[in-house]
């Protein structure tokens, strides 16, 4: 299961201009998911001549029962977007709140599917 927990999906239907990855060990194990892969993905959405560059940062989680890509921040937030965003993220315990979202997201999915 894959889901892209976006208003309009289409805004990643394409390879990230960047991704960083936050954790990839795959044996982290949360309320009964195991946690493959969480990242940090940046999509360019257009570029303006005074604000700068519009970026849209997702989350992607990979687990053993699916993934999920949801919006984290999103506006004209000049150059380096990313890295600062990471920096914040890590620096402030953004990451067990990251993981958390994600899994009440595809748990909320499942019980749907099997209903």
């Amino acid at each position: 299961m894959n889901i892209v927990d976006l208003h309009d999906p289409k805004r990643v239907n394409r390879p990230p201009d960047q991704a960083q990855v936050l954790f990839s060990s795959g044996n982290f194990l949360e309320q009964g998911f195991l946690i493959n892969k969480v990242e940090l993905r940046l999509y360019l959405e257009k570029n303006d001549a005074t604000l700068g560059p519009y970026s849209l940062i997702t989350s992607f989680v990979d687990t053993d029962k699916g993934s999920v890509e949801m919006i984290y921040d999103e506006g004209f937030r000049g150059d380096d977007s990313l890295n600062r965003t990471v920096q914040f993220l890590i620096s402030n315990l953004g990451m067990s709140g990251l993981i958390l979202r994600s899994i009440i997201t595809l748990r909320d999915n499942i019980e749907k599917q099997s209903k």
